[in-house]
This record gives C-alpha cells, structure tokens and sequence, in this order.
C-alpha cells in the first residue's frame, strides 16, 4: 500500500492508497514543532488503529510538503522508522511531468505542482484548479498540461479569523450554509457574508482566468479542492467538479512515476 502525505501551513492530509483508490484517510494540525519521533508516533497509532488496513503493511509513501520544517522532520522519520520502504518525496530532481511556465519556477509550491498533474491525468486540460486551503489559490494548466499561472488569494479560516480580530461585537462562526443570503441575525449574517462572498469570489475569478485559457471557456473544466472547498462548491456557478483527495491523486501519480 501507498501512504501519501500532504503538508499544508495548516493541516497535514494522510491518505491510504491500494491500487488507484483511497481506502483510509486523515486530516491533522499542521505542527512545525513536532518532531520526526513524534510524527511517527502519531503515524503509527493512525494506522494501527484502522479496521480497513487488517495488518497491511505501507511498502511506498510520497510526500509533498509546503512547510520546510516539517518536511525535514518528515524526512528525517521516513529514514529512521521506513528505511526499508520506498519513499519519494516532490522537490528539485523528481519527476512531475508537469513544465512550469512561471517567471521563476522555484517559488510555486509543491502542492500546486501536484495538483495540476492529477487534475490533466483525471479531467485533461484546460483546467483551473481552486484550492481551498490557508490560503485560496487559483491555479492555470494548459491543454498541453503546462503550469502556466495563479491567483492567490486569502483563505476562509484566514479571513474569518481576521474579521472575528478587528471587529468588537463579531466572531468566529460555525462555517455553515445560512437559512438565507439576507441573514436575520449577526451569525448567519457572517455565515451569509463567508460563504456567498467566496463563492461570488470563485465565479469572478475563474471567469477571467478561462476567458485567457481558452477561446471557449466551457472547453476549461475547473476543480475544486482543498478542506474548505465542501463549503463553496454548491453555492459556485463555475466549478465543475469536486475532488477532494486531488494532492493525493498527484502524489499517487509522483510516485509512480519515479519508482518505476
């Protein structure tokens, strides 16, 4: 089985791979803290404690990480507690497939990268992939499978955070659809303002992102991921499809394509 793991600034996905579909998966706190002892711990427990694995062992895993220091830490496990597993991690020298198009390659994220190979194998391109994470990001693939450009911009627990920080009768919400878009009361009135003003956020965005992808935007598929993305799909004109296990997806892919 492959273990892919994705290390984001806030939360850290595991995710179980037997064959090409994701059996088991996990969503953590993101700790920079957290030692290569303690990463194996917390490893260790996941696994064991999942009735769907019966005793299987992990043979492969991949990891991408945005998070230097957790990267190393994470590096640092696989040596000590995985020797003898194979373990491929996305930085300089491995194989993406995916040309970068960008002024300096070096400043897109691993993640990114790893996005866009999974969405060109899975939908081919043209695509937008909206990643809903720390931040939102916006990201351009060519039907020729190129990473050609972004938009960032700043994520949802971020902005809540910030509203719920500068305002004195405001804060932080339980992130759910409202019963209505004019709210009746302060917390569905955030709820409305969250959720509505993202999804509008999306639609603007990706309008004008396919309108230089492609002479016929429809020909553009757009993919959502990212933990927060559950919550923006259904009220968003302009997504096609939801993939929640996208990173992995390109991990699985990453692996494969260094190992053989």
């Amino acid at each position: 089985m492959l273990l892919t793991i994705d290390v984001g600034n806030t939360h850290t996905v595991l995710g179980l791979f037997e064959g090409e579909d994701v059996i088991e998966h996990w969503r953590l706190a993101t700790d920079a803290r957290r030692t290569a002892d303690e990463i194996a711990v917390v490893l260790q427990g996941l696994l064991a404690q999942s009735p769907l694995l019966k005793g299987a062992d992990v043979d492969g895993i991949a990891i991408c990480s945005t998070v230097p220091s957790v990267l190393n830490e994470m590096r640092e496990m696989c040596r000590r507690y995985y020797g003898d597993v194979t373990a491929v991690i996305v930085e300089p020298g491995i194989r993406t497939g995916v040309p970068v198009r960008m002024d300096n390659p070096k400043e897109v994220g691993s993640d990114r990268i790893v996005n866009a190979l999974a969405a060109i194998d899975q939908y081919g391109g043209p695509c937008v992939i909206v990643d809903f994470g720390t931040a939102t990001s916006f990201d351009a693939v060519s039907a020729k499978g190129e990473y050609i450009g972004a938009v960032t911009a700043p994520g949802i627990e971020i902005s809540v955070d910030a509203l719920a920080s500068a305002g004195a009768q405001l804060h932080k919400v339980e992130l759910v659809r409202p019963r209505s878009v004019i709210a009746k009361n302060t917390v569905e009135a955030l709820q409305a303002g969250i959720i509505y003003g993202f999804a509008g956020q999306v639609d603007g965005i990706v309008e004008r992102m396919t309108a230089e992808l492609a002479d016929d935007p429809d020909e553009v598929t757009v993919v959502a991921t990212g933990g927060h993305a559950g919550l923006v799909v259904g009220e968003s004109r302009s997504i096609d499809v939801h993939e929640p296990w996208l990173t992995l997806i390109g991990l699985r892919l990453i692996y494969h394509r260094n190992t053989g």
